[in-house]
């Protein structure tokens, strides 16, 4: 029986206790890192790298569209929104739990009655039935020390966390498709250039194929010329493999069979050397970081996730009370079920006070104070690997400006040596192994230069995805707007 001193007292107890905060008040751990980067050229920029949407950044069109394709048919990319719709469910769940649940309840029994002695000696067997209808409640919790408010919290936080991975997972999308996409830029332009320099190794094969049987050289230097052809044939076979695999890699991230014109666009933009496939960045600062990069969001909100649930922790400490109510009918008889006078309601509160429980309570704060700990640690870890990646993107972009610079320089140099070896071999000047050396060093050269290149455009790419752009979506705009 429900009775009113108990009501009042547990309501005083809430009042008291009303200001006592379950879960421990927030705040964001210090960023391990530097307040600067050590790159010079690293300076604050008033717009965001996370506000230029990749569509603005990567300006090659080719790429563009591998990439709306990407976003659209990537796999691994729709596990992740899948996941979005999983916590924004179990979410929901738990905020459900901070309501009363009404149901439609029916029920009906029958109970044997055992056999009695009547007055005239004999004896009868009967049954008893009981028939119900109405709503139930049953065990509402009310939340007076906050626990299911502090698991609604800690939901909400993963859900939040999990909306930060997709994210995530877009922009790191985003960068693996424009870098397997310049790699195929950069196989294409190598096959070209090896293809240019077995031509011209052909022609030189075949005029020491002419001299050697005029008499006018060795067998050696037909031997030599012969080698350097076959070398350049592997070469090109090499790179017609990497160019076969790097564009399996491409549909794979694309999600879908590329389209037949794709490489037609890539083959019609400029040499791979001059090619401006990307905008300039400003690095910011590194704590522009934590609010840029959405990895760095998501460990936040993992951390605040496990501080409400130390927060549930602690409630479990403090009496659950929880209620059980009902209205509807009941009678003997099914066909009086509804019948005027049958109609009544429950009321029947519970207090739950833990008394003894070996220790589980406090286990599971302990628990919930070392997965704090450890997602502090976590978050602290994002930061830093936050900050390498954009320290490496930095520190490797004028070293390889400058690098590039003299690689060029070096493949002009070794041109003209090769030109003026080959005239000096073709007028008895010199011999042929300087020729074939200088011919040798060319390609060496030129592969480099391309190979830096691509480097440069590839730490772009890197920069871009490491200060947290590439995941806003342009906003659409109606049709009445426009």
């Amino acid at each position: 029986m429900f009775k009113p001193h108990l009501a009042l007292m547990t309501v005083a107890v809430a009042t008291l206790l009303g200001g006592c905060a379950m879960v421990p008040e927030y705040q964001r751990p210090a960023a391990p890192v530097a307040a600067s980067y050590a790159t010079p050229d690293a300076a604050p920029s008033a717009t965001p790298v996370a506000a230029l949407e990749w569509q603005s950044f990567f300006t090659d069109p080719a790429l563009r569209r591998l990439i709306d394709l990407a976003l659209a048919n990537n796999r691994d990319l729709r596990v992740a929104v899948l996941n979005i719709e999983q916590a924004r469910a179990q979410y929901q769940v738990r905020r459900a739990d901070q309501f009363p649940t009404l149901n439609l309840g029916a029920s009906g029994s029958r109970t044997p009655v055992p056999a009695r002695s009547t007055g005239t000696g004999t004896t009868t067997a009967s049954s008893a039935e009981t028939f119900s209808v109405g709503l139930v409640t049953s065990a509402y919790e009310l939340d007076f020390f906050g626990r299911v408010a502090s698991l609604k919290e800690a939901a909400l936080s993963q859900y939040l966390a999990t909306e930060e991975s997709r994210k995530t997972a877009q922009i790191s999308l985003i960068a693996a498709v424009a870098t397997t996409y310049l790699n195929v830029l950069g196989d294409e332009a190598q096959l070209d250039v090896v293809k240019q320099t077995l031509g011209t190794r052909e022609e030189s094969q075949r005029l020491t194929k002419l001299r050697f049987d005029n008499g006018a050289s060795s067998e050696l230097d037909f031997r030599q010329a012969q080698s350097l052809t076959e070398a350049a044939r592997v070469t090109l076979a090499q790179l017609k493999r990497q160019r076969v695999l790097d564009e399996n890699a491409l549909t794979l991230l694309v999600g879908q069979p590329l389209p037949a014109d794709w490489l037609a666009a890539a083959s019609a933009a400029q040499a791979l050397e001059q090619t401006v496939l990307m905008a300039e960045l400003p690095a910011g600062l590194p704590s522009d970081l934590l609010t840029q990069r959405p990895d760095i969001r998501a460990a936040e909100q993992q951390l605040l996730a496990t501080n409400a649930n130390i927060g549930a922790a602690r409630a479990a400490f403090f009496p659950r009370i929880s209620l059980t109510a009902g209205y509807g009918s009941s009678s003997s008889e099914l066909s009086g079920l509804f019948k005027a006078g049958t109609y009544g309601w429950t009321f029947a509160p519970q207090i739950t006070l833990p008394i003894f429980d070996a220790g589980r309570n406090q286990a599971n704060l302990d628990v919930a104070k070392v997965n704090k700990d450890i997602a502090i640690a976590q978050y602290e870890k994002t930061i830093q690997t936050a900050f390498r990646e954009v320290a490496d993107a930095l520190g490797g972009r004028a070293a390889l400006a400058e690098q590039f610079g003299a690689q060029q320089a070096q493949a002009e140099a070794e041109a003209a040596r090769f030109k003026l070896s080959d005239l000096r071999y073709r007028n008895g000047v010199a011999s042929f192994l300087d020729a074939l050396d200088a011919q040798r060093s060319l390609l060496g050269v030129r592969l480099g230069v391309l190979q830096t290149r691509l480097l440069q455009l590839q730490s772009q790419v890197a920069l871009y995805k490491s200060l947290g752009g590439g995941w806003r979506e342009p906003v659409a705009v109606s049709a009445g707007a426009q």
